[in-house]
């Protein structure tokens, strides 16, 4: 039965003391004003003004439907703001998750500076989805999820940052530090460390060694890239990462760098995103800003020819 309008109506006439000032707020003649409170109460079954007092007075259950009133009109205004902005592309949602543990570095600064230019957008980093994002983002979950493993998903689109080159990490006393690139029959008796997540999303192992029918001597998973790299550098194994998430550590002298066969495995970092968002100009602005980030922070990086 009861619509903004009634609402709108009953806060009008507490508001103005009068149903005449009532209507000027409204924009509506007296006259249309009483039909349209007759009318509701005819519709209620009980009067919401006592029309014997001067001025007139909101009755018991006027006064209910003004608390009504008091607690959804605000609600319904900053409702209606929020969409203008939204329209305006000033305002919106951007939950991010990486499924790389290596991003951080180039990551964060973009995040930084994207929340300076765009301060009404919710910008959040998620570590709850890590090793499963894409799922979450067509559930709606997140909003974005920087990943080189891009899969077919419908009402998904992945547009490119740039390319990178898998190396292959291995200590400065191991029999391979001194080797320019490997082949995949030279890790068959390696110990092979890499993140905890399906062998079919590693690209180790669909591009370099899968093809070429060999396995490693074994495999041990490490979550965060810091320990891969404690662990490569005390000789447990050897491990194949981007090359821009190793420059760090070999400033340091912990490391040496092979590439994975003589022409090198060389792979694309993307933003995935839901294609209902695609064009949202908060969205292209980040990505923009994601892009002249990872130019200026990274290095052994390439652009993406179109």
């Amino acid at each position: 039965m009861l619509e903004i309008r009634h609402l709108e109506t009953i806060a009008a006439i507490r508001d103005g003391g009068s149903l005449q000032e009532a209507a000027e707020r409204l924009h509506l003649t007296q006259s249309a004003l009483s039909h349209q409170l007759r009318d509701l109460e005819t519709r209620l079954g009980t009067p919401l003004l006592n029309r014997r007092t001067r001025p007139a007075r909101l009755t018991t259950a006027g006064l209910r439907v003004l608390a009504l009133a008091d607690e959804v009109l605000p609600r319904v205004r900053a409702t209606e703001r929020e969409l203008q902005r939204l329209a305006a592309g000033r305002t919106g949602r951007l939950h991010l998750a990486i499924d790389c543990h290596s991003c951080f570095q180039w990551l964060m600064p973009s995040m930084d500076n994207f929340r300076g230019q765009w301060p009404e957008v919710a910008l959040d980093l998620s570590a709850a989805f890590s090793f499963a994002p894409l799922p979450a983002l067509v559930r709606g979950d997140l909003d974005l999820v920087i990943t080189s493993d891009p899969q077919p998903l419908e009402a998904v689109d992945y547009i490119p940052l740039f390319k990178y080159e898998l190396v292959l990490a291995v200590s400065e006393s191991h029999p391979l530090a001194s080797t320019k690139y490997v082949q995949p029959e030279q890790l068959a008796d390696q110990v092979l460390i890499t993140y905890p997540v399906e062998r079919s999303r590693l690209d180790v192992f669909t591009a370099f060694l899968d093809p070429a029918e060999v396995e490693p001597a074994s495999v041990r998973k490490a979550e965060l890239t810091p320990i891969i790299v404690q662990l490569v550098a005390s000789n447990r194994g050897v491990a194949a990462l981007p090359n821009w998430a190793l420059t760090e550590y070999l400033q340091h002298g912990w490391l040496q760098l092979c590439h994975l066969g003589q022409n090198g495995v060389w792979r694309t970092l993307y933003a995935a995103l839901r294609t209902e968002d695609a064009d949202a100009p908060y969205i292209q602005d980040f990505l923009s800003i994601a892009r002249e980030t990872c130019f200026k922070t990274l290095d052994g990086i390439r652009s993406v020819k179109a």
